[in-house]
């Protein structure tokens, strides 16, 4: 008698799920009854949903990252992008965070509920270096953040040209962070596009340096072939946007499978630290390769 064969799911090919759009419906809402103007992301069903408080690049508008977030929202996190002005990142972030006891629940769009003892604090670019500020505690927060996420941090123009406040020491493992720490860099954001200026993530204060001086539990990711704004929103509008395409090295590739990559890392991260864990970081983690765009190098440190 022939035996059946049975092709039972491996753990990569189930954790390409957090590549692929949620299960989730997603509302987006603005809203200027906050500190600051905010555009909410978020899953529209009735339930209880982490917080994620995302920290936007140099001068570029909250609204740049709505495709990105909503791929996050439709696994089941409620996403806030702050509009913050240029210079006060740090404290006006720390403002919004200290708002959310009181307002948030009641501009979440749909019948979502936020779980603010499962929050996340998430950056880009001068945002990811402003979220690493304020995780080490630069403005107080009347909430604790569960994990940070840098997404090509970037601390100024160069070793020594650090903007300030100054939060590098160039001391591997001198981040004293006490919590979980993902950085995601892009391999193409410290090349130069534009001859005279500098690449938009120059070396030794970008995402290497911020997962060199991290502690344990850290994660590191960089998707080799794109660049530091390929992540954003396709056709980005206003002067703004057109900027935000014209200064930075982009890569050839599909922006959306860029953005799926991002969002899909953060999910698993979100999920290995914040709820039940479902093996997709150390499924991605064991097989970069099953990611939609590469990863290299990928690396990390859990104890």
């Amino acid at each position: 008698m022939a035996l059946l064969e049975v092709n039972l799911p491996t753990a990569a090919a189930t954790t390409t799920g957090v590549f692929e759009t949620g299960k989730f419906s997603v509302g987006v809402k603005d809203t200027v009854c906050s500190p600051k103007p905010l555009r909410i992301v978020s899953p529209t069903e009735s339930g209880k949903y982490p917080v994620l408080l995302f920290l936007h690049g140099t001068a570029l508008s909250n609204v740049f990252y709505t495709q990105l977030l909503t791929h996050i929202a439709s696994h089941g996190f409620i996403c806030v992008a702050p509009q913050l002005p240029f210079g006060e990142e740090i404290c006006c972030a720390a403002l919004v965070t200290n708002w959310f006891s009181e307002g948030l629940k009641s501009v979440i769009p749909g019948e979502a509920q936020p779980n603010l003892q499962k929050l996340a604090l998430v950056g880009h670019s001068r945002g990811g270096k402003a979220a690493f500020a304020l995780a080490l505690g630069l403005a107080p927060t009347s909430l604790a953040f569960s994990v940070l996420i840098g997404l090509d941090p970037v601390a100024g123009k160069c070793k020594g040209c650090e903007c300030p406040p100054k939060i590098l020491t160039y001391q591997p493992r001198s981040f004293n962070l006490g919590i979980p720490v993902m950085v995601i860099g892009t391999g193409l954001g410290e090349k130069r596009k534009i001859k005279l200026f500098c690449p938009c993530a120059p070396p030794q204060v970008s995402h290497q340096e911020f997962y060199d001086e991290s502690k344990h539990p850290r994660y590191h990711m960089v998707t080799a072939d794109y660049g530091h704004m390929d992540m954003l929103d396709d056709n980005c509008k206003g002067i703004l946007g057109t900027l935000s395409s014209s200064l930075c090295k982009s890569g050839d590739g599909d922006k959306d499978l860029m953005r799926r990559c991002v969002g899909g890392i953060i999910v698993a991260f979100m999920r290995e630290y914040l709820e039940v864990s479902t093996g997709d970081l150390k499924g991605i983690l064991d097989a970069p390769e099953i990611a939609p765009v590469k990863l290299d190098p990928v690396e990390y440190d859990e104890a």
